[in-house]
């Protein structure tokens, strides 16, 4: 009989990650799921069980997700899939975040997975295997979204250092994957979970209409199913050799192929000025 992997998923009060948790509690996984508020998991998913543990983090805190992983693999017995799937959006021109706003993304959407990787890893080294999906987003690979370039650059961070971890944790076999969700029919884009900026300017036009496009036409109509983009993780878990890299969603090709075609239009463009600096 194959042993479930037991699997660890932050931000899983909602979203995405709550869709993933139930899924895989349904399919007998082992799961440990972090939460700002360890209440707000267990009115969502229910009581700590044999399978489910479920505990309040503050990802931001390097010591209290040291602890959490710790409690993890006391709890089950290891640890084999981090999803790092907390975050939140923050929406706002370059020049309407204060230094605070932009800071406070980074905080939870880069520095908090960081923290996670960082404490799960020396688990998974001594066991020689595990999967580690950074959510990051359709944003964080094609950037061109007036008002969320704050939001978008905390998820080419996640890319980033999902590229680099992937070379890093490959002699030790473990997998890592920078996951690409296009439009997702969750809460992200509800006025309780998307931030907008503390002081507006007038003058951004282009990225208020961005805005209330996104919070009043997109938010209910985004095309994916979060229950099939779960069940996709869940199958990417179980490949002898996951991509490094996982568009989800449908529409999230067409970014792809119009990023490449964008650089690659300016890259001939410019290529006499691009050679020019050979000595």
């Amino acid at each position: 009989m194959e042993t479930k992997k037991v699997w660890f998923v932050t931000g899983a009060s909602k979203g995405l990650g709550l869709v993933l948790v139930k899924k895989l509690l349904a399919e007998g996984f082992p799961v440990a799921a972090t939460s700002r508020t360890v209440e707000s998991l267990i009115s969502e998913i229910g009581e700590t069980s044999e399978n489910f543990l479920p505990l309040g983090v503050n990802i931001t805190d390097n010591d209290d997700v040291k602890s959490a992983i710790a409690k993890t693999v006391e709890y089950f017995g290891q640890i084999d899939v981090i999803v790092n799937n907390a975050g939140y959006g923050q929406l706002g021109t370059l020049e309407e975040l204060s230094d605070e706003e932009a800071r406070a993304n980074f905080d939870v959407n880069v520095f908090g997975s960081l923290n996670v990787i960082r404490n799960a890893m020396p688990y998974l080294r001594e066991q020689k295997s595990g999967n580690i999906f950074n959510i990051s987003s359709i944003g964080g690979y094609s950037g061109n979204f007036p008002g969320w370039g704050i939001y978008c650059s905390t998820k080419f961070a996640v890319a980033g250092f999902t590229e680099a971890l992937a070379e890093e944790a490959k002699d030790f076999g473990i997998h890592a994957t920078v996951v690409y969700p296009g439009y997702f029919r969750t809460d992200f884009l509800t006025k309780d979970s998307v931030k907008t900026p503390v002081n507006s300017i007038e003058a951004y036009e282009t990225a208020r209409n961005s805005e209330q496009a996104h919070l009043n036409e997109i938010n209910g109509n985004q095309p994916n199913d979060p229950e099939k983009g779960a069940e996709v993780l869940i199958q990417i878990s179980k490949e002898k050799n996951p991509p490094v890299h996982l568009l989800l969603g449908v529409e999230t090709n067409d970014f792809l192929n119009n990023k490449i075609e964008a650089i690659t239009k300016d890259a001939k463009a410019w290529e006499n000025l691009t050679v020019s600096t050979a000595i």
